[in-house]
């Protein structure tokens, strides 16, 4: 998507200073592909734990207290998640029910970039659920900190 996006924003340009015509689309398109990206992709970033992370509360905390920290922070990022996800998903019913399109000349039916809101932070939920999972049965360190390791 964020390569589609560049091109489609490179095509703009020629459209719009080389042959001096308006563009239609293309502003749109990059904006819902790129807000559909993120909402995609986030899961993989929490896969692989590529998100910004200040861990200067862990490290003063004991193994015991990073595993408690680590399962309530996961908790409450699980229930924004699955918050998230039956609230997009009843805007996309309610999108593609009613036919909204977009106010645009384009007229972009909305259930379709609609749809990334849901998909992404459901399979958000599952990474989170997953997650849990493996620090419930000690799969995986609490913020990657070793027990012994700390200040």
């Amino acid at each position: 998507m964020i390569l589609a996006s560049v091109i489609v924003v490179c095509q703009m340009v020629v459209i719009r200073y080389v042959l001096e015509e308006s563009s239609i689309w293309q502003t749109e398109f990059v904006t819902y592909a790129l807000i559909a990206a993120t909402f995609v992709g986030a899961p993989y970033v929490l896969l692989t734990r590529g998100h910004v992370n200040v861990d200067l509360l862990p490290l003063y905390l004991g193994h015991k207290g990073r595993m408690v920290l680590a399962l309530i922070a996961s908790l409450l990022s699980l229930l924004f998640c699955l918050v998230i996800t039956w609230t997009g998903l009843e805007l996309w019913v309610e999108a593609w029910g009613n036919g909204w399109t977009s106010d645009t000349i384009w007229a972009v039916r909305l259930w379709i970039p609609y749809l990334a809101m849901p998909i992404g932070f459901g399979i958000m939920s599952l990474q989170y659920a997953a997650d849990i999972l493996s620090l419930l049965r000690g799969e995986d360190l609490p913020f990657g900190i070793k027990p012994e390791e700390g200040l």
